[in-house]
Protein backbone atom coordinates (compact mmCIF):
# COMPACT_ATOMS: atom_id res chain seq x y z
CA UNK A 1 0.00 0.00 0.00
CA UNK A 2 2.62 2.21 0.67
CA UNK A 3 4.64 2.04 -2.56
CA UNK A 4 1.13 2.80 -4.09
CA UNK A 5 0.92 5.96 -2.53
CA UNK A 6 4.35 6.84 -3.01
CA UNK A 7 3.75 5.89 -6.83
CA UNK A 8 0.60 8.13 -7.18
CA UNK A 9 2.33 10.96 -5.34
CA UNK A 10 5.07 10.68 -7.51
CA UNK A 11 3.26 10.81 -10.92
CA UNK A 12 0.69 13.34 -9.30
CA UNK A 13 3.89 16.12 -8.79
CA UNK A 14 5.20 15.12 -12.49
CA UNK A 15 2.58 16.38 -13.74
CA UNK A 16 2.05 19.27 -12.12
CA UNK A 17 5.67 19.73 -12.97
CA UNK A 18 4.62 19.43 -17.05
CA UNK A 19 1.91 20.86 -16.50
CA UNK A 20 2.77 24.66 -17.77
CA UNK A 21 5.47 23.38 -19.88
CA UNK A 22 2.47 22.06 -21.58
CA UNK A 23 -0.17 25.26 -21.08
CA UNK A 24 2.90 27.20 -22.15
CA UNK A 25 3.35 25.09 -25.54
CA UNK A 26 0.24 25.11 -26.26
CA UNK A 27 -0.15 29.34 -26.55
CA UNK A 28 -0.96 30.88 -29.89
CA UNK A 29 -0.58 34.32 -28.98
CA UNK A 30 2.95 36.03 -30.78
CA UNK A 31 3.89 36.93 -33.77
CA UNK A 32 2.93 34.44 -37.16
CA UNK A 33 4.07 34.73 -40.55
CA UNK A 34 2.47 32.87 -43.49
CA UNK A 35 4.53 30.38 -45.03
CA UNK A 36 5.31 32.11 -48.27
CA UNK A 37 6.98 35.08 -46.14
CA UNK A 38 4.35 37.88 -47.93
CA UNK A 39 2.34 38.91 -44.34
CA UNK A 40 3.14 38.86 -40.50
CA UNK A 41 0.74 38.60 -38.01
CA UNK A 42 0.27 39.50 -34.17
CA UNK A 43 -2.04 36.93 -32.54
CA UNK A 44 -3.69 37.74 -29.15
CA UNK A 45 -6.44 36.44 -26.87
CA UNK A 46 -9.30 39.11 -26.87
CA UNK A 47 -13.07 39.13 -26.02
CA UNK A 48 -13.48 37.14 -22.28
CA UNK A 49 -9.72 35.93 -23.02
CA UNK A 50 -10.29 33.11 -24.45
CA UNK A 51 -10.99 33.94 -28.04
CA UNK A 52 -8.49 34.94 -30.21
CA UNK A 53 -8.24 37.65 -32.17
CA UNK A 54 -4.93 38.66 -35.41
CA UNK A 55 -4.14 41.56 -36.46
CA UNK A 56 -2.05 42.28 -39.97
CA UNK A 57 0.87 43.83 -39.04
CA UNK A 58 3.56 43.43 -42.61
CA UNK A 59 3.38 42.93 -45.99
CA UNK A 60 6.30 42.13 -47.87
CA UNK A 61 6.32 44.45 -50.86
CA UNK A 62 4.82 42.07 -53.90
CA UNK A 63 1.83 41.51 -51.46
CA UNK A 64 0.95 45.32 -51.02
CA UNK A 65 -2.14 44.50 -53.03
CA UNK A 66 -5.10 47.26 -52.78
CA UNK A 67 -7.13 44.61 -51.04
CA UNK A 68 -4.17 43.82 -48.78
CA UNK A 69 -2.82 47.46 -47.60
CA UNK A 70 -6.49 48.24 -46.81
CA UNK A 71 -6.15 45.50 -44.48
CA UNK A 72 -3.22 46.52 -43.07
CA UNK A 73 -3.13 47.30 -39.44
CA UNK A 74 -6.45 45.59 -38.62
CA UNK A 75 -8.22 42.54 -37.32
CA UNK A 76 -8.39 39.99 -39.91
CA UNK A 77 -9.64 37.53 -37.15
CA UNK A 78 -11.53 38.72 -33.95
CA UNK A 79 -13.23 37.16 -31.18
CA UNK A 80 -12.76 33.94 -33.04
CA UNK A 81 -14.28 31.28 -30.36
CA UNK A 82 -12.80 28.01 -28.73
CA UNK A 83 -13.76 24.93 -30.36
CA UNK A 84 -11.76 21.80 -29.15
CA UNK A 85 -8.29 22.05 -27.42
CA UNK A 86 -5.87 24.44 -29.86
CA UNK A 87 -8.85 25.20 -31.98
CA UNK A 88 -10.63 28.48 -32.53
CA UNK A 89 -13.96 29.53 -35.00
CA UNK A 90 -14.85 32.81 -36.45
CA UNK A 91 -15.23 35.11 -39.10
CA UNK A 92 -11.64 36.05 -40.94
CA UNK A 93 -10.84 38.09 -43.55
CA UNK A 94 -8.89 37.27 -46.17
CA UNK A 95 -7.99 40.22 -49.71
CA UNK A 96 -11.41 42.07 -49.20
CA UNK A 97 -13.51 38.50 -48.48
CA UNK A 98 -14.60 37.24 -45.48
CA UNK A 99 -14.31 33.51 -44.78
CA UNK A 100 -16.29 31.32 -41.61
CA UNK A 101 -13.00 30.23 -40.55
CA UNK A 102 -10.94 27.76 -38.52
CA UNK A 103 -7.87 28.61 -36.23
CA UNK A 104 -5.63 25.50 -35.48
CA UNK A 105 -2.74 25.81 -33.42
CA UNK A 106 -0.89 22.57 -34.93
CA UNK A 107 2.55 22.67 -32.68
CA UNK A 108 3.99 25.93 -30.67
CA UNK A 109 5.45 27.05 -33.88
CA UNK A 110 2.96 26.11 -36.50
CA UNK A 111 -0.73 27.37 -36.97
CA UNK A 112 -3.08 26.92 -39.47
CA UNK A 113 -6.10 29.09 -40.83
CA UNK A 114 -8.39 27.53 -43.32
CA UNK A 115 -11.86 29.59 -43.94
CA UNK A 116 -15.13 28.74 -46.80
CA UNK A 117 -17.63 31.31 -48.21
CA UNK A 118 -19.72 28.85 -49.94
CA UNK A 119 -18.14 26.57 -51.89
CA UNK A 120 -14.71 27.97 -52.15
CA UNK A 121 -12.67 27.45 -49.49
CA UNK A 122 -9.21 28.86 -48.30
CA UNK A 123 -6.24 27.46 -46.04
CA UNK A 124 -2.68 29.25 -44.95
CA UNK A 125 0.11 28.08 -42.99
CA UNK A 126 2.02 30.17 -40.28
CA UNK A 127 4.88 29.55 -38.80
CA UNK A 128 5.86 31.31 -35.58
CA UNK A 129 8.74 34.14 -35.53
Amino acid sequence: MPLTRILTATLIAIGLATAPVLALAADPTGTWQSASGESRYTVSYCGDGTQLCARLTWLREDAKTPENLELLGAYVVRGATPTAENKWQGAVRYQGDTYEGNVTLVSSDALKLSGCKGLFCQSMSFNRL
